[in-house]
């Protein structure tokens, strides 16, 4: 098994850079609990796309759960470090009730 890939933080910590490749980071203003929480409402829609595909089924509605926990966690929309904290709050917030 392949040893995993770390995630290195670039130096303004938007991004982190994994197997060369940049991702926006999550948004560290996230209690950690609630990005905990977060994280596995985007593995569950993951597991959803994949059973989806798998069954000849539109995997299109598990895709918008991906999207929506990804913004969530700042991973996608509009960069975290361009909102205010209570913008950021109500982002992640809006996410838990999905």
């Amino acid at each position: 098994m392949a040893e995993k890939e770390r995630a290195v933080p670039t130096e303004d910590g938007h991004h982190v850079v994994i197997a060369g490749r940049r991702w926006r980071a999550t948004d560290p203003l996230i209690p950690e609990d609630v990005a905990a929480q977060l994280r596995r409402v985007l593995m569950a829609a993951r597991r959803d796309v994949g059973a989806a595909l798998r069954a000849g089924e539109d995997p299109a509605p598990a895709r918008a759960r991906v999207q929506a926990a990804k913004e969530a966690l700042g991973e996608r929309g509009t960069p975290w470090w361009e909102q205010t904290p209570d913008e950021r709050r109500q982002r992640w917030e809006r996410g838990l009730q999905q």
